[in-house]
């Protein structure tokens, strides 16, 4: 028996059987590398929606509702594998174009750039979208504006996305945002603007139509959610804006209140500190789970590509917290992550109740 405290674990070559996805990434629980990575963020993730006390937040950044991704997420709000939803404004506007009935089609990476843009047909790195289609689905989001909403009252993005989710779900259009209306999940997407939101904002202020999105308000709204929660379990599918958005969940809740404490909540740090004009008290609530699929590398020292045991310096991850971080291409990632999960997990989860977003 080998006495040396490092080899411990032995790594088990993988034998080619007939496994399911689920006992694929089991073995390869087993190996190194990325593979490890992979199948440990499947791991953890499934040990987050097994923990009846995590309130889980997913962070779905990049353009990947244009590469056949976006069904994944509305099954993982069906299924209350997610209790909130921080995206880019293009995931969730990208997927309306298949929803509303158009397509994506396969090209190529290597394309004659000048012809597709002679031929309005966009690309996204290997993947083709008609722009004729794409000024549709943003033309449908200006009308919403116009119909839907009262022009020159200050919305959050929760709320406009929650109210298009309603309206599009009416129409049998059942994108992400209208399948979180329908399960009550909440969505916010601090830079909407740049996105078709945006451009549609543009379209309804030519109209007439004055819309406003109030961006303190988002935030008020979504920190405002660390009085409904006990734990919290982190999904980054890339990074970005969502990333760091939901990061933030565990350690500015606090200055919300006079005390600097969240109601009810009993913080797992809590500092004074002398400041140079007064004393200043500082709480945190770090992050239980946390998992990231990221192509970002954490050198260049951007927040995209942060390891998490950097974020422990911010008191953003616990540091006992259950955590991986897989270096790959979502597109590979995500689908295996889903399958393996939907193997392992029966039935719905229950998910947290934030009902009181919702009262009209």
């Amino acid at each position: 028996m080998n006495g040396n405290e490092f080899l411990k674990e032995k790594v088990q070559a993988i034998e080619v059987t007939g496994k399911s996805v689920s006992q694929l990434l089991a073995a390869m629980e087993k190996t190194g590398f990325q593979g490890r990575k992979l199948a440990e963020a499947a791991s953890i993730f499934e040990r987050m929606i097994k923990d009846e006390n995590a309130t889980i937040v997913l962070g779905y950044a990049g353009s990947l509702s244009t590469t056949g991704q976006w069904k994944i997420i509305n099954w993982m709000i069906e299924n209350r594998f997610i209790d909130i939803l921080v995206s880019t404004g293009a995931n969730i506007s990208e997927d309306l174009v298949e929803a509303m009935g158009f397509s994506y089609y396969q090209g190529h990476h290597i394309a004659d750039d000048v012809k597709l843009l002679d031929s309005d047909v966009n690309r996204y790195y290997d993947v083709l979208g008609s722009e004729m289609d794409y000024m549709e689905m943003t033309e449908m989001i200006a009308d919403f504006y116009v119909g839907g909403l009262e022009g020159g009252r200050p919305y959050s993005s929760r709320e406009i996305l929650y109210l298009f989710g309603k309206w599009l779900g009416a129409r049998g259009i059942n994108s992400i945002v209208a399948t979180a209306a329908k399960h009550k999940v909440p969505v916010f997407c601090p830079a909407i603007v740049d996105s078709p939101y945006g451009d549609a904002g543009l379209i309804a202020k030519s109209r007439g139509f004055n819309l406003v999105i109030d961006n303190m308000k988002d935030y008020v709204e979504f920190m405002g959610l660390g009085e409904k929660i006990k734990d919290t379990g982190v999904f980054y599918i890339g990074g970005g804006v969502p990333k760091d958005f939901i990061q933030l969940l565990a350690v500015t809740p606090d200055l919300l209140y006079k005390d600097r404490e969240i109601p009810g909540r009993k913080p797992d740090v809590k500092r004074a500190k002398r400041g140079r004009t007064k004393d200043m008290i500082e709480t945190y609530y770090p992050h239980k789970y946390a998992v990231q699929v990221t192509t970002d590398a954490p050198q260049w020292g951007g927040l995209s590509g942060c390891t998490f045991e950097e974020a422990t310096s911010w008191g953003k991850e616990a540091a006992d917290a259950l955590k991986a971080q897989c270096y790959c291409d979502a597109t590979i990632a995500l689908p295996l992550i889903a399958h393996a999960v939907a193997e392992r997990v029966p039935g719905k989860r229950k998910g947290a109740d934030f009902s009181h977003l919702f009262n009209e």
